[in-house]
């Protein structure tokens, strides 16, 4: 199998610009693009989808709860349909930009404090799993969890994930801080190799974790994503010397 690397991107707003979007394009296979309920806006996510396809790089959605002073990490109660309304709105937005620049929908991969949601109730995760068969394509998310147990019983194909700029608790949950720091390059690549090879994480607090990788992501609001999506490249790659990206 080759293992991808993916990246949430798209997630400025007007003038303010978030994350190292440009310059990790050339450094990953896919990209996981806001849609505006978390981050992003109409003229950004047009502008990154066009440079993705530019780049050779597929575009999935990454929709988020709509929650952008929060930036979609603020958990919220919802039912069922409103999950899905909520992805189906987000995902019907960006086709509509994939298709103005003749590019298929690769996937949808769900943002922030949605994606722990979805991790823990099958309910919720049947609702993402609807917009999923709808428009035919993949779910990302974290195995051995609703993710991939709802996404199994309903025939929609799954891509386990595994982040290397984030911590990993005893139970296999992700730790997310509302402001990320950077991640020394040399742990994320520690943490690849270690994923790869035995198929485990250290957690924080020192047990080993199973793991599944069929995609690696590195976040682009990471402050030093660049290294570290570098540093996973050579990984995967096998070299130690490239040079990093400027």
């Amino acid at each position: 199998m080759t293992i991808s690397i993916n990246s949430d991107i798209g997630e400025s707003f007007g003038i303010h610009s978030f994350g190292n979007d440009e310059r990790l394009l050339p450094l990953i296979d896919t990209a996981n693009v806001a849609c505006g309920f978390h981050a992003g806006d109409p003229v950004g996510i047009h502008e990154v989808v066009a440079r993705a396809g530019a780049a050779g790089v597929s575009v999935g959605a990454h929709p988020g709860l709509p929650d952008p002073v929060g930036f979609g990490r603020r958990e919220m109660k919802l039912f069922p349909e409103e999950v899905r309304d909520i992805v189906l709105y987000q995902v019907g937005a960006l086709s509509g930009f994939l298709a103005a620049e003749g590019l298929p929908l690769d996937h949808i991969k769900p943002h922030g404090s949605l994606y722990g949601m979805l991790a823990r109730d099958e309910q919720l995760m049947d609702a993402v799993c609807d917009v999923a068969v709808q428009y035919g394509v993949p779910v990302y998310g974290m195995a051995g969890t609703a993710h991939e147990e709802v996404a199994k019983r309903r025939g929609v194909d799954f891509v386990s994930e595994f982040y290397v700029d984030l911590g990993y608790r005893a139970d296999g949950s992700l730790i997310i801080l509302r402001r990320p720091s950077a991640t020394p390059p040399e742990l994320a690549a520690t943490r690849a190799r270690l994923a790869l090879s035995e198929g485990v994480v250290e957690a924080d607090t020192g047990e080993r974790v199973p793991v599944r990788v069929e995609s690696i992501c590195v976040h682009s609001d990471t402050p030093n994503a660049v290294d570290v999506a570098t540093a996973v490249r050579r990984e995967l790659d096998g070299t130690t010397s490239d040079p990093i990206p400027q």
